[in-house]
């Protein structure tokens, strides 16, 4: 979601849209729209190409969800043909999250000011490049780097689809439309890890990882061509202008708390890793005083202070951020556990996991159709204990199976777990934005799913503390396989006490999504 509210859009000049502004006292009104007649523009809601340009940009952002769990499977592949350390491995990750996670709000905010069509397309070509360069990496520093610029390129790309969507659908479209964002997340969810374990198995053309990144570039060339025609180009009429100084506060914290976390095992814990953390939280300090003075000097912050004020809303932000540190242990530590501990081939690892990603998908369309609209915020804490439930199965399964555990063992806590998730992840955006006001929706949006990022950031970070640590000790009296297994038990208790404290975090949320409010759809 971008930043700035949603509203009507109106043709403006050629070929361009240019959002209605609203005033403070009525609710905007959405005429009812006319067939669309030959002349049409292009992006115009009712155009007759609009469903044409709603898969261009449904197409990248499915494959900006792909290649997040497409190279969770490739791990092992990566580590042993580039020879990339433990170190590299957790920022081939965690540098395309955090290179998201900062340039999220920015990456709105700048399609806000130039024109969303003009971003996505920057966003897209840049997408593209970025992941020729991972496919052709001479080593792993070039990986690594091409990783962060992918992150930062997708994080141009994404914020502009449901702009875009909002440009160019009528009102009564937009519900329909949004719903196949669920279905989008659900398959990319279902073919990442399997996509990844096809291409990684083939070794085509004895490439080995290298076709994981390569199979973006049709995509994204086909997405470029293709947006360029039949996107109708979108903006702001009064965009605020970019707050670089917060752009700069955000990601120097960032780096200072992530770094330390993901190279410090290897380093030996030195002292200034410590001295970095703690200067991370004066740094953030400085940017909710800098945010502050700046929306009373003339409106424009890059983070919108008022928004804290709201409690769904600060409960909401601590919940995501959790959650997003809950998901980068597990998928990155279960990954490394199958493929390492057990010494299954990444195809065997990928279709293990087909039973999590099916309950994800169907537990996500059941709770916002049928389960919320009743039971409001108990779905989404009862999603956290089906989580943490299917996290101690798991625990419980690894313990008493060991090596020998089977894939259909690892079923049911998969299955529960995918539930669980699926009751959270759908719903959540809704509750969090219900009593935000309405001018505000859009960057709140954008700012709940940068939190995310971050959490997921900082969970993988914390991979080298919780997973690595744990091997390290192990490794000394057991051999690799054993170790592995240990080392998977122990982080997945972390992850159930962390989903304990996400269940405490709900009561919170407001115990029903206020009606009056309009619905906002997560970007991710």
């Amino acid at each position: 979601m971008t930043s700035t509210d949603v509203g009507t859009d109106i043709p403006k000049g050629r070929g361009e849209l240019r959002d209605q502004p609203r005033t403070t006292a009525t609710r905007p009104t959405t005429s009812t729209p006319t067939a669309p007649g030959p002349s049409a523009l292009p992006g115009a809601p009712g155009a007759p190409h609009r469903w044409l340009a709603l898969a261009i940009v449904m197409t990248a952002a499915f494959m900006d969800l792909v290649d997040v769990t497409i190279v969770n499977i490739a791990i092992p592949s990566i580590q042993r043909d580039a020879g990339a350390s433990v170190g590299q491995i957790q920022w081939i990750t965690a540098g395309y999250a955090l290179a998201f996670a900062a340039g999220l709000i920015t990456g709105g905010r700048l399609g806000d000011i130039h024109g969303r069509k003009r971003l996505f397309l920057i966003g897209v070509a840049g997408f593209t490049l970025a992941s020729a360069l991972c496919g052709f990496a001479a080593g792993p520093e070039m990986l690594v780097a091409s990783r962060i610029l992918q992150g930062g390129m997708a994080a141009l790309m994404v914020p502009q689809v449901l702009s875009i969507v909002h440009a160019t659908f009528p009102a009564h479209e937009r519900g329909k439309v949004f719903g196949l964002f669920g279905a989008i997340v659900g398959l990319g969810a279902v073919s990442g890890p399997l996509l990844g374990a096809l291409l990684t198995e083939w070794n085509l053309l004895g490439l080995e990882w290298r076709p994981i990144f390569l199979i973006n570039l049709p995509v994204g060339i086909a997405a470029l061509l293709l947006g360029r025609r039949y996107i109708g180009e979108s903006r702001a009429p009064h965009a605020l202008r970019l707050d670089l100084v917060g752009v700069a506060l955000v990601t120097l914290g960032l780096l200072m708390l992530l770094y330390p976390l993901t190279r410090g095992r290897e380093l030996g814990w030195p002292l200034w890793g410590y001295a970095s953390m703690a200067g991370a939280f004066a740094v953030f300090a400085a940017l909710v005083a800098y945010e502050r003075r700046k929306a009373a000097r003339d409106g424009s912050p890059l983070i919108e202070p008022s928004l804290f004020a709201v409690k769904s809303f600060a409960a909401g932000i601590a919940v995501q951020t959790v959650f997003g540190v809950a998901l980068g242990i597990f998928f990155l530590v279960w990954t490394l556990y199958m493929q390492v501990g057990l010494g299954w081939s990444p195809l065997h690892a990928g279709l293990t996991g087909v039973p999590f990603s099916v309950s994800v998908s169907v537990a996500a369309g059941l709770s916002v159709q049928k389960l919320v609209p009743r039971f409001g915020r108990k779905v989404l804490q009862a999603g956290a204990l089906l989580m943490a439930l299917g996290v101690l199965l798991y625990i419980w399964e690894s313990d008493r199976y060991g090596l020998a555990v089977a894939s259909w063992q690892m079923a049911l806590p998969l299955v529960v777990m995918g539930v669980g998730m699926g009751l959270i992840v759908a719903p959540l955006t809704d509750a969090v934005l219900s009593e935000v006001p309405r001018e505000h929706a859009g960057s709140a949006s954008g700012l709940i799913n940068t939190v995310q990022q971050m959490g997921n950031a900082l969970g993988l970070g914390l991979v080298s503390v919780v997973f690595y640590g744990a091997v390290d000790d192990n490794l000394t009296s057991e051999p690799v396989g054993p170790a592995f297994v240990n080392a998977f038990q122990g982080a997945l208790g972390w992850v159930a006490a962390v989903l304990g404290l996400i269940f405490l975090l709900m009561f919170a949320l407001p115990r029903r999504a206020t009606a009056e409010k309009e619905p906002f759809a997560p970007e991710r």
